[in-house]
């Protein structure tokens, strides 16, 4: 389980200015916007515009802080208003945002399509978190980011870790333990899987 505290975390300017972002994890392990296949990043969006296109990139988007957004994509409105509540669209849809009241924080989940999947829930109160499978039986890794108030985990024989508002703690690996999450708030639980693409299908 590696910890990956919210502290620190370099602010990356929107080329449109009307936000910042930052990387939380991505996979392959420092990869860029053209090499990875998974990205999981908390973007500050401080005014209305519109999205950068990613063709190629499925994107799951969470209204992490404020009072939420309205998105536009290909011509169709949809207000997220409900916190912590997940919502997917294709990365390279004509996609527009406009703020109901202020900023908000979203957390942002993007999938190289073809190359990554994941699911995006939503934890209140008490969890067991299983641990990371290998690939062909399930997902290659799980990320657990604090979002409201404060979240605690404990792994067999470890001492408790405390994650505050949006730190993460990333399971990787066959070998991992269970993990016990505990959260005062709300937390979310993202599995992610990515695929090898040495490997053929079939």
């Amino acid at each position: 389980m590696r910890i990956l505290r919210a502290a620190g975390r370099p602010a990356m300017p929107w080329s449109n200015g009307g936000g910042v972002t930052r990387e939380v994890a991505v996979h392959p392990p420092g990869a860029g916007w053209d090499t990875f296949a998974w990205r999981v990043s908390l973007a500050d969006v401080t005014r209305d515009g519109p999205y950068s296109p990613l063709p190629g990139v499925r994107r799951i988007l969470t209204v992490a802080d404020g009072a939420g957004l309205e998105l536009t994509v290909d011509g169709t409105a949809r207000r997220l208003t409900d916190r912590c509540r997940p919502f997917a669209f294709p990365g390279g849809a004509e996609t527009g945002s406009r703020l109901l009241d202020g900023p908000v924080v979203n957390l942002n989940v993007m999938l190289r399509e073809g190359r990554a999947a994941a699911t995006v829930e939503r934890v209140r109160g008490r969890r067991v978190v299983e641990p990371v499978r290998r690939p062909a039986e399930g997902p290659d890794a799980v990320l657990i980011v604090a979002v409201e108030g404060d979240t605690r985990l404990r792994t067999a024989g470890e001492p408790e870790v405390r994650l505050a508002r949006f730190d993460a703690a990333l399971l990787t690996g066959p070998d991992a333990a269970p993990a016990e999450m505990r959260t005062d708030g709300t937390a979310a639980l993202i599995a992610l899987s990515a695929a090898d693409p040495a490997r053929p299908e079939g």
